[in-house]
């Protein structure tokens, strides 16, 4: 059977939020990766990379954390749009968990196998729920937000692999450092990887603005991705 794309809505107290699931070719139960999105919205960039995941032969879920299939439309709207959740991260983590929580009762998901990638505001959006204490098997942050918050440090139950462009001016070295200290505090099982000459979004065809700071690396998109595979061949 090929790989099968579906709808996929859930809710968040009072908000739907509206996903898009694929499931690979395999019709026994299988691990599930949720795709956390950049700061724009649910897009056709992670929709892409929940299609990819299935090819892999995982269920493949790109999670929409806004709600609704909300997009921002410029540099303010996107903004205001993740301003509540990076404000507020035990919202933040409880929005991302509605997805996990969700995709965990679907007949087709071993729902002991539940992994997470993102992007940009979508790596925070793992690393959140790696903070949090959740029991996932990995979380895979892609040129991510690192800031840690006030928000309580859990025990870390997770894998966590980073991958972070050298040159991201979003997450300048301090802020990594930052995060170094925090995940030894928190005794984590993590991995970081830095890529030289990398700047923030380097996983994005589109992303084309180096005055900005963002910039495609087809070197450290493949690299990534490769990384991201090995990771989830571990974990899962």
């Amino acid at each position: 059977m090929p790989i099968e794309e579906i709808n996929f809505d859930y809710v968040d107290e009072n908000t739907n939020c509206k996903g898009v699931l694929f499931l690979p070719e395999s019709s026994s139960r299988c691990p599930a990766v949720l795709v956390a999105h950049t700061w724009k919205g649910i897009s056709d960039f992670e929709i892409n990379k929940a299609k990819e995941l299935a090819k892999l032969g995982y269920a493949g879920l790109a999670i929409d954390i806004f709600g609704n299939g909300v997009n921002g439309k410029n540099i303010e709207e996107n903004q205001a749009l993740i301003k509540p959740f990076v404000d507020n991260r035990k919202k933040f983590r409880t929005r991302v968990a509605s997805a996990i929580s969700a995709i965990k009762s679907h007949p087709s998901i071993d729902g002991g196998k539940i992994g997470l990638i993102g992007y940009c505001f979508g790596g925070m959006a793992v690393l959140e729920i790696a903070r949090s204490g959740l029991d996932v098997s990995g979380v895979v942050s892609f040129h991510g937000l690192l800031n840690r918050s006030e928000e309580s440090i859990n025990k870390i139950h997770s894998k966590i692999l980073v991958l972070h462009g050298d040159k991201d001016p979003m997450v300048p070295r301090d802020i990594v450092q930052d995060f170094y200290d925090e995940m030894d505090e928190s005794d984590a099982n993590w991995e970081f990887i830095s890529y030289g000459n990398a700047m923030h979004a380097f996983t994005n065809p589109e992303a084309n603005d180096p005055s900005f700071g963002t910039q495609f690396n087809e070197t450290a998109n493949q690299r990534s991705w490769n990384s991201m595979k090995l990771f989830f061949e571990e974990v899962f």
